[in-house]
């Protein structure tokens, strides 16, 4: 894969005579109706790279397992943060996220003179960022990103699973599946739903 940083700040007419960092910033779980949004930022190195990084939709379970692991002993620096659900509902779905990424980016033990955040939206950083759409299918350290943001929110999925069984969350991770819907009209909505959500006001009205 053709690193994204180069060719972007020849575009952009960056100053690249200094030596710098570029960290990737991606998220998972904007769509769901219960949970955090997950957020991650990696800074990879460009003399170790990791063979196999895509948008981490695109890969197996199994294949974004093994990437998990792999990112987190060979990037440079990485860092994972969330929005929890009642930041979601008192914020809306898009800040919460812009909120999520601005954490994750300042949990980064480097810090990075480029931002390159996957989508057209961007949080609000103290370094110079760049949005990128379609960033986690083109650039590795946004792929990678990606892959930490969606491993990271499914096994606080089957935590979830764990509190509240009834609803299915290690199957559908939160989304608006058939099941989960029938899971609300059947139960209602617990304490990790996200009640700004339209489907789960409507489980509450029934309530």
């Amino acid at each position: 894969m053709q690193s994204h940083r180069y060719l972007r700040a020849e575009q952009l007419g960056f100053d690249w005579n200094r030596p710098g960092l570029v960290a990737g910033v991606d998220e998972a779980g904007r769509g769901p109706l219960a949970g955090p949004v997950v957020a991650a930022a990696v800074i990879l190195d460009d003399q170790n790279p990791i063979d196999g990084l895509a948008d981490s939709k695109v890969l197996t379970a199994l294949q974004r397992e093994r990437l998990f692991v792999e990112i987190r002993a060979r990037a440079l620096a990485f860092s994972i943060a969330h929005a929890a659900v009642e930041e979601i509902d008192s914020l809306n779905i898009l800040r919460a996220t812009l909120l999520a990424m601005r954490r994750a980016v300042d949990g980064l033990r480097l810090l990075p003179v480029l931002v390159l955040v996957d989508g057209n939206q961007l949080p609000v950083l103290r370094v110079q960022a760049e949005a990128v759409i379609d960033g986690d299918a083109t650039v590795s350290a946004i792929s990678a990103a990606s892959i930490l943001a969606k491993v990271h929110r499914d096994r606080m999925c089957q935590e979830m699973h764990a509190l509240h069984p009834q609803y299915g969350f290690d199957a559908h991770k939160g989304y608006a599946t058939p099941e989960h819907l029938r899971a609300l009209r059947e139960h209602g909505a617990c304490a990790l739903h996200r009640r700004s959500f339209a489907p789960v006001r409507v489980a509450l009205d029934a309530q």
